[in-house]
């Protein structure tokens, strides 16, 4: 069973994409928990979450822990089929409690209220094709695999 977690192969392709998907979420999740790139730190994403979208706090705290670590993670390979699976989890709950509502598409020209699930739809793609091939080249998984 931990074997198959950790299983990968030498490819490059896996490896290119936990770089970009890393890329894009970690600064969300550096928002989020630090208030870098004009986010607001833990205190206003928590104050977000509980008081105005009205998910429980610890649901609040996973989301938070999981777009700053699971960047990281993925990043180095490690965990890559279970943070991956959270990743796409974490992207289809923000679809379904507010994204859907607005669309399909980005709010490009600033007419819509929300943004629509595009960008959500794109990174589960990546992520569902992490969660497939695994880690790739250069993945901390690949050493956990060959013991």
């Amino acid at each position: 069973m931990i074997k198959a977690i950790f299983n990968t192969n030498n490819s490059y392709a896996p490896l290119v994409l936990r770089i970009l998907l890393a890329l894009v979420l970690m600064p969300h999740g550096a928002q989020k928990l630090l208030g870098s790139f004009g986010g607001f730190g833990f205190d206003g994403s928590m104050d977000f979450f509980t008081q105005t979208m009205g998910l429980p706090w610890l649901v609040g705290l996973v989301i938070i822990i999981l777009e700053f670590f699971g960047p990281i993670a993925l990043l180095l390979g490690y965990l890559t089929r279970p943070v991956s699976l959270a990743l796409t989890f974490l992207m289809l709950g923000i679809i379904f409690t507010s994204s859907i509502q607005h669309g399909f598409w980005m709010n490009w020209f600033g007419t819509q209220k929300g943004e629509g699930c595009e960008y959500f739809i794109l990174y589960i793609a990546g992520t569902l094709s992490l969660l497939i091939s695994g880690g790739g080249r250069l993945a901390i998984d690949r050493y956990f695999s060959r013991n």
